[in-house]
């Protein structure tokens, strides 16, 4: 069923308190809203990101645990340990000269629309613009790991970077944590998954992980961890504070929750003009655009609904064959009635999966791909 009027309601505060009504007064640093001012968290007006199918660095949402490490490429080493039988220190210079290869992919922060929970949720207010897409070089993990020679029994890799910090919680850590995130073995040799140095055809900027960070496409943007100092391969699975205190929703098994780690980025497709507020001319021509993406599967369809979701009509989808990329839709819309009109939009991937019209309150502050309206004024 569509969104209640106080879901709709619930949203247009949620996009105000994101800065996407005009005369919006936002913090911004460099052209991004301001989310946290330290540690460093910063947004992209979503309306800008679906203008390219590459996100410019400079629109790049920035994520960040703690302060950005200051680390010297020159003494920078790479760690290549646990369960394999050769253990490695590896240089930038050392990693450079293996194979290179380059990749699109989209990252997706798993709090991505957190502003449009109900009630509020804790942590950083991200509207929508937690997202973006990007041409990343460096040389596949699993190249890494097959040179250090893992040994049968592996299950994880955790990669660690070299930010770290206590963290107030609710829960609190013990003591200072470093950022880290434990990646099943099979992901880990897949071709999506990168230790990248270069992002849109330059290095990595401090504020995106310089020197070396990883990148799993398909996968929510806490496995791409930045500044990369450490590779450890495990036999079991990691249980770390960012695995189960963080970074995790309850599965029901049989009714009963269990704590499951983030993974695999969900279906969602996202409205990027009109944008909330915007008055549409009725009787004209309008066409709307967005962006929709479904990590690890391909965008089936994309539906729209101009009139708060009682009925939808099929998109346009703009087909490309990278996979782990989000893809551009647009819809042709002329409005004839004046007044409010509620804009939703959802997609359905390769998979048969959907977005669902509610939040599911076990996904806790995360997963956030319930239908959200975008409401307009037809005048």
């Amino acid at each position: 069923m569509p969104p209640t009027r106080r879901e709709t309601l619930a949203a247009v505060a949620g996009l105000a308190a994101a800065g996407r009504l005009r005369g919006q007064d936002v913090p911004r640093t460099a052209g991004l809203f301001e989310r946290v001012h330290e540690p460093k968290n910063l947004e992209a007006p979503f309306a800008e990101l679906a203008d390219t199918f590459l996100t410019p660095t400079a629109k790049f949402y920035v994520r960040s645990h703690f302060a950005a490490p200051v680390v010297d490429a020159d003494a920078f080493r790479l760690t290549v340990d646990g369960l394999v039988e050769t253990p490695l220190s590896l240089s930038l210079a050392d990693l450079k000269a293996m194979a290179e290869v380059s990749r699109p992919a989209t990252l997706e922060c798993a709090g991505n629309g957190r502003v449009f929970l109900v009630p509020p949720a804790p942590g950083a207010q991200w509207g929508l613009g937690a997202v973006g897409t990007a041409d990343w070089a460096g040389v596949p993990l699993g190249a890494v790991l097959d040179r250090a020679k893992v040994k049968a029994g592996a299950v994880d890799v955790v990669l660690t970077g070299a930010d770290k910090g206590p963290v107030a919680g609710p829960p609190a850590s013990p003591g200072a944590v470093h950022f880290d995130r434990g990646i099943p073995l099979a992901k880990c040799r897949r071709d999506e998954t990168l230790l990248a140095w270069e992002m849109n055809g330059r290095p990595l900027t401090p504020d995106h992980g310089f020197p070396l960070r990883a990148v799993v496409g398909g996968w929510y943007g806490m496995a791409a961890v930045k500044w990369l100092t450490r590779v450890t391969v495990t036999d079991r699975p990691y249980q770390g504070y960012w695995q189960t205190l963080d970074y995790s929703y309850f599965e029901r098994a049989g009714g009963r929750p269990e704590m499951t780690p983030i993974t695999a980025i969900l279906p969602k497709a996202s409205v990027a003009r009109p944008a909330a507020g915007e008055v549409v001319a009725a009787g004209k021509p309008y066409r709307v655009i967005g962006l929709a993406w479904a990590g690890e599967n391909a965008v089936e369809r994309v539906e729209v609904s101009t009139d708060g979701g009682a009925s939808w009509s099929p998109a346009a989808v703009e087909r490309q064959t990278k996979p782990c990329c989000w893809q551009a839709w647009r819809f042709d819309w002329t409005p004839e009635a004046k007044g409010p009109a509620g804009l939703l939009a959802r997609c359905v991937d390769a998979a048969g999966r959907g977005q669902p019209d509610k939040r599911d309150p076990d996904r806790r502050t995360y997963l956030i791909n319930h239908l959200v309206p975008v409401p307009v004024t037809v005048g």
